[in-house]
């Protein structure tokens, strides 16, 4: 990533002839739709918007939410309480939280933009939207105390996936129910959204009953078969990495810089040649099938994306991989000892994961293997139903951001919403 950034302040806009291969989606969508409201129209425009505007443009309600964890993190909780439709009012409706995956945040679900982007499909098919965002992400970089940007001090940074999913999530799942009035919740969780969600209902069981319903899109727990080059390379020196990265004061990867927003704008447009090297670095990181990629939105992706991290998140799925186990962070022999009272870190209990729990997983995702998939699935305490997108080439960005992932995905996704309503 570090030569990206120096392409990037190096190099200049070439504009060279051609035509995406997608431009003619884009322009199906640029348009205005039966209630007067814009589907999707500038591109720069959205990638350059901060997530409340970006959704009130399209002329949805929108709400910002705080959430401040027990150890003092201050999270943004966003939510599109109903749709924009004339007959879409507000009132009583059913509740759906969605979290984010690694390197990312709420603005995941609202990229593609209304007809495409799951929470606008999921707030016009009555649902009361909620959208978390993890500690260190983009809309969650405050603490009562600590100073993200504190030179030579990483207290900020000192957790993993482990303290998302023991402390922000059920932080923010309390509050958006007390907000709401509910007693209960669907959760859709994609790639890292998935993992938090098992390290919350391993370690603190009471929460499964404040679960209607878990989606897993591209579930992620075991690693032991990821296929990722990236985190391939990381694993088996990702410890390594984390504690020299403490020592000399970095604690944070990849924040959301104005730097991205530029790139997606000078370099990833329609036309550019470097757009293919743009294409290239999402499919390093998380994959994508070239069917379903549309190289198009990029200046949108880079724009919102990446929104930030721990460097010890990566160590922790590092962790994963390279010991083929799904297990609470490792600080080494003698601080595992006094945090959990044995040299090994503990495995997550799977078995105590008893929300009735649906996988949506494809053939082709390097980081959510099959094989992974189905021993997660396996060790559940109350797995519903696995269910396989029936296009082989299918991966894991395409998820979130596939031409075809409302046909393939999300339509399924939300029958089985209202079958556990």
């Amino acid at each position: 990533m570090k030569m990206l950034g120096i392409v990037l302040l190096s190099c200049v806009a070439v504009v060279a002839g051609g035509r995406s291969p997608h431009a003619d989606y884009i322009e199906k969508l640029i348009k205005t739709n039966a209630f007067g409201a814009r589907v999707s129209d500038n591109i720069i425009e959205d990638a350059t918007l901060d997530l409340p505007d970006l959704v009130r443009k399209y002329n949805y309600p929108f709400e910002e939410h705080f959430v401040t964890t027990e150890d003092g993190y201050i999270l943004g909780v966003h939510r599109i309480p109903h749709g924009r439709s004339s007959n879409n009012i507000p009132g009583e409706r059913p509740v759906v939280f969605l979290m984010h995956g690694l390197l990312s945040s709420s603005a995941e679900h609202v990229i593609p933009g209304p007809g495409s982007g799951l929470a606008y499909l999921l707030a016009d098919e009555g649902y009361d939207v909620w959208m978390g965002n993890a500690r260190g992400t983009y809309y969650s970089r405050r603490h009562l105390n600590l100073n993200p940007d504190a030179l030579f001090n990483v207290d900020f940074w000192q957790f993993s996936f482990d303290e998302i999913g023991n402390k922000d999530l059920p932080a923010m799942i309390d509050y958006v129910l007390m907000h709401a009035g509910k007693s209960a919740l669907h959760y859709i969780g994609f790639s890292q959204g998935t993992t938090v969600f098992f390290v919350m209902c391993s370690l603190q069981p009471q929460y499964n009953d404040k679960i209607i319903s878990m989606h897993a899109l591209a579930p992620v727990a075991y690693m032991a078969y990821n296929k990722s080059p990236i985190f391939l390379a990381l694993a088996p020196v990702s410890k390594e990495i984390a504690n020299i990265a403490s020592q000399i004061g970095i604690g944070e990867f990849l924040p959301n810089r104005e730097i991205y927003t530029w790139a997606g704008q000078a370099l990833c447009m329609d036309g550019m040649i470097l757009q293919p090297i743009c294409s290239s670095i999402l499919f390093l990181i998380g994959g994508w099938n070239e069917d379903q990629h549309n190289a198009t939105m990029l200046p949108v992706v880079f724009g919102h994306i990446p929104a930030g991290a721990s460097v010890m998140q990566f160590a922790h799925f590092g962790q994963s991989i390279a010991d083929k186990e799904f297990r609470r962070f490792d600080f080494g022999t003698l601080q595992n000892l006094l945090r959990y009272g044995t040299a090994i870190p503990p495995r997550y209990d799977l078995s105590k994961v008893v929300a009735p729990a649906f996988f949506h997983y494809s053939e082709s995702d390097p980081l959510a293997e099959v094989e992974d998939v189905y021993r997660l699935f396996r060790e559940l305490g109350r797995p519903m139903e696995k269910i396989r997108v029936p296009d082989s080439n299918f991966s894991h960005l395409d998820f979130l951001w596939g031409i075809d992932a409302k046909d393939l995905v999300y339509d399924r996704l939300i029958n089985l919403l209202r079958m556990m309503d």
